[in-house]
């Protein structure tokens, strides 16, 4: 039976934070084997360098504790590019003490949240709004996937399967109905899950099944696959940049 794209199930933003930190402290891991050489060197993400990659996680934990205070994520897109575009180029070390001490400070304003807290909404970019316990999971997302876009040896197959699991029924709800999406999509795993993205089903309209296992195809619903592993009877439809 497909799954319906929404609603999500209510997050636990305790678990989420303590999972969040275990992300974390695996990336840092794998940071500071590097040098700064290597950190300079392109990362899988087109245009950034491992730099810019490590320089939005810390500029993303400080705007999404502005978000928790109330205030808006960044002063601008143009501010929030040029920060990241300043802060590229510098040292593992200075990366490293970077992400670590703005992780510790958001990991902070987690622990300091009531449960009255957690309930309150909280706007994000580009007017987007969500329940301030969705928080922990958010940057739980960005931690893990940008970890794999670092291209130093952490790939989707190293991504924890509760974390998949999740990442796979968000993207599906996501993007369903999403203008940039106009086919009608069935995703299917192998152990018999489906959950529907894309166009409204509806009645004589035809649905691309897309079938494969779920780090499949959360690598292509988040753009760090082409497909590989997955099988359709179509060719896979182009997604919407995230």
């Amino acid at each position: 039976m497909t799954q319906p794209a929404n609603p999500a199930p209510a997050p636990d933003p305790v678990a989420d934070a303590a999972a969040l930190k275990d992300a974390t402290d695996r990336l840092l891991a794998a940071v500071a084997q590097l040098d700064d050489a290597t950190a300079s060197k392109p990362s899988l993400l087109p245009g950034w360098t491992r730099g810019h990659v490590l320089a939005h996680l810390a500029r993303n934990a400080d705007a999404l504790l502005n978000a928790l205070a109330g205030r808006p994520m960044y002063v601008s897109s143009e501010a929030r590019d040029g920060d990241i575009e300043r802060d590229a180029p510098r040292t593992v070390a200075e990366h490293l003490a970077d992400v670590r001490d703005t992780a510790t400070r958001l990991d902070g304003a987690f622990a300091a949240r009531s449960q009255a807290d957690w309930e309150r909404t909280v706007e994000l970019r580009n007017g987007v709004t969500d329940l301030a316990r969705a928080i922990p999971f958010r940057r739980w997302i960005e931690v893990e996937l940008h970890h794999v876009d670092l291209g130093i040896g952490y790939g989707l197959d190293d991504l924890p399967g509760e974390f998949v699991e999740r990442e796979l029924a968000n993207m599906a709800r996501r993007f369903s109905g999403h203008p940039g999406v106009p086919d009608s999509i069935e995703l299917r795993t192998e152990d018999g899950g489906s959950w529907h993205t894309g166009a409204p089903e509806s009645v004589g309209s035809s649905t691309l099944v897309i079938a494969g296992n779920p780090t499949a195809l959360v690598g292509w619903l988040t753009g760090r696959s082409t497909g590989s592993g997955l099988s359709a009877s179509e060719p896979l439809p182009a997604l919407p940049s995230l």
